[in-house]
């Protein structure tokens, strides 16, 4: 069986295209180009998309023996991605591009390529599993990243392999070392794939004419002014520290108002709701939610899951009522819904309801 292993350079793709190959398959090795020619350079060598990342995963299927390709889908990744980030800043939301970029373009057009080269089927360095066309968490709960997967069209599931979905990362560092991989000892990528090394998603940001950092006041929950922001999108729901604010306790951001340039701000205990609204659902176990349904859901990447009631209230939207309060529900952010290790489907946090 032939399979495309997607490649970023990391010891995590570069493992799981190892232990492809010692398991007798056909491997192809392929890394995706995310920017267009005239950003060559300019992001930072320790993120996933960079030319030094093409080159470790080079380096690494030269020495496991396998054919190595560099693809370009920059202007897919610009059109379903950073299309995608710069209107969430806009709107004062906290977007998650992890989850696009995998479900669009890794497991979207890259898998369309992987055909196109007589693959069956397509591998990435995540942890997680599929058996039985379902999505599973990882082994290893401290690493899974099911989370970012929720979105994967329920339909390829079948076309994808995850080899680390059983593995320990400490497992996966001593198999780079024992092969000798150039990437045994490289560092995690960071940041946003597509942020400058240096101004990183504000300077992207401003590039590309979001007015999101002029200053604006900054609000309790009363309406009172407190002082001034350093502009929306420098803030996330919850964020407590830089805020900028001389107070005898904490303070968390609690709401963005791009309409009016306004963070509003509050103790702990005025982040922590109940109810959320939810929009824009992949369903990974059944085609549409009938009714109202209980799940544990995460809000958030590696935080804990919990019990919480699906109600639908139209054809792509519903209310998430959790049994006990959760902390700063993001909008922006994904709800992933869970039936034990099994991943039910997500969807995207539209608003916090009071």
């Amino acid at each position: 069986m032939r399979i495309v292993a997607a490649m970023s350079g990391g010891v995590d793709s570069s493992v799981a295209a190892l232990r492809l190959k010692e398991e007798g398959y056909d491997v192809i090795g392929i890394t995706i180009k995310t920017w267009p020619k005239e950003d060559c350079g300019k992001v930072g060598g320790k993120l996933c998309c960079s030319l030094d990342a093409i080159q470790y995963a080079r380096s690494v299927s030269e020495d496991i023996d396998i054919p190595f390709y560099v693809i370009d889908l920059s202007k897919e990744f610009t059109e379903e991605v950073k299309d995608y980030f710069v209107g969430e800043y806009s709107k004062g939301r906290t977007p998650n591009p992890c989850i696009y970029c995998n479900s669009k373009i890794k497991f979207g057009y890259l898998l369309k390529k992987a055909r196109q080269l007589g693959a069956e089927k397509i591998a990435t360095g995540h942890y997680a599993r599929v058996s039985k066309d379902k999505l599973l968490e990882a082994k290893d709960k401290h690493q899974d990243q099911s989370y970012f997967l929720y979105d994967i069209p329920k339909e390829v599931l079948s076309s994808v392999v995850f080899p680390l979905g059983e593995c320990s990362k400490n497992e996966v560092r001593s198999m780079a070392l024992e092969a000798n991989l150039m990437s045994a000892e490289k560092e995690s990528s960071q940041d946003i794939c597509f942020a400058s090394p240096n101004g990183g998603y504000r300077e992207y940001l401003i590039e590309h004419g979001v007015n999101a950092f002029e200053s604006g006041d900054i609000l309790d929950t009363d309406g009172k002014v407190l002082g001034k922001h350093k502009g929306i999108a420098s803030y996330t729901v919850g964020q407590r520290k830089g805020i900028g604010l001389g107070m005898p306790k904490p303070v968390y951001v609690l709401k963005i108002d791009p309409g009016k340039n306004t963070i509003t701000v509050g103790e702990k205990s005025n982040a922590m709701n109940k109810k959320i609204k939810v929009a824009g659902f992949n369903w990974l176990i059944f085609d549409k939610l009938e009714g109202e349904r209980s799940f544990e859901t995460r809000i958030r990447y590696n935080s804990d899951k919990f019990p919480a009631t699906v109600t639908p209230t139209g054809d792509d939207e519903a209310v998430v009522e959790f049994k006990q309060e959760q902390f700063a529900p993001t909008p922006g952010q994904a709800a992933v819904f869970y039936e034990g290790e099994v991943v039910a489907g997500g969807g995207w946090i539209e608003e916090v309801i009071e």
